[in-house]
C-alpha cells in the first residue's frame, strides 16, 4: 500500500540556484525573472527560494531599482501623477 509521501516527492527548493548563491544588484536579467509584470516581486512560495536566498533577492531588486537598473513598476505605474518632463530651455521657432 503506498503512502501520501511518495506523491509528495517533489523538490522544495529550487535546484538551478543553489544555497550559497547570491544574487547580485547589477544582473538586472536574472533579477527580472523574479518580478511581476506589475513590478511586484514574486513570493518565495511561488520562486521555491529558501528564506535567506528571497531575502537578499529582495535587497538585490531594491538596490537595483535605487540605481535605475530595474524599473520601479510598470510604465503607468511609473508615470503616474507625474508631470512631462519639460526642457529648461526655453522653445524657439
Amino acid at each position: 500500500m503506498e503512502t501520501n509521501d511518495s506523491k509528495r516527492s517533489r523538490a522544495r527548493y529550487r535546484t538551478d540556484y543553489p544555497s550559497d548563491f547570491k544574487f547580485n544588484y547589477k544582473d538586472p536579467a536574472t533579477l527580472s525573472r523574479f518580478l511581476v509584470e506589475g513590478g511586484k516581486i514574486i513570493p518565495s512560495r511561488v520562486s521555491k527560494l529558501s528564506r535567506k536566498q528571497q531575502a537578499s533577492l529582495a535587497n538585490a531588486i531594491k538596490k537595483a531599482r535605487q540605481l535605475a537598473l530595474l524599473p520601479q513598476g510598470t510604465q503607468a505605474y511609473d508615470n503616474f501623477f507625474r508631470g512631462e518632463p519639460v526642457s529648461p530651455t526655453p522653445f524657439e521657432y
